[in-house]
């Protein structure tokens, strides 16, 4: 069964982060990922580092994940917003 926390580690385990967390009721999902890495990436080129981290996983058991993809600044600025 794929989890809120199964797939938050496997994000954790397959990128650098700052900060992740995963919301969801076993069918819809939304992850945040806040990552230096995301520096210069567009949208949908973050969305697909973040892809790869959980792979096959992605066809085959997660049919549905929202990402909300920020740099660390950009994090700070939507916080304080």
């Amino acid at each position: 069964m794929v989890t809120p926390q199964s797939i938050q580690h496997d994000i954790e385990q397959g990128m650098p982060h700052e900060y992740i967390s995963v919301t969801g009721d076993g069918t819809h999902f939304e992850a945040i990922v806040v990552s230096g890495e995301f520096a210069g990436m567009n949208r949908v080129q973050r969305h697909q580092r973040v892809y790869r981290t959980l792979g096959d996983r992605m066809r085959a058991e997660i049919h549905a994940l929202s990402i909300r993809a920020f740099t660390p600044t950009e994090w700070q600025e939507q916080r304080h917003a």
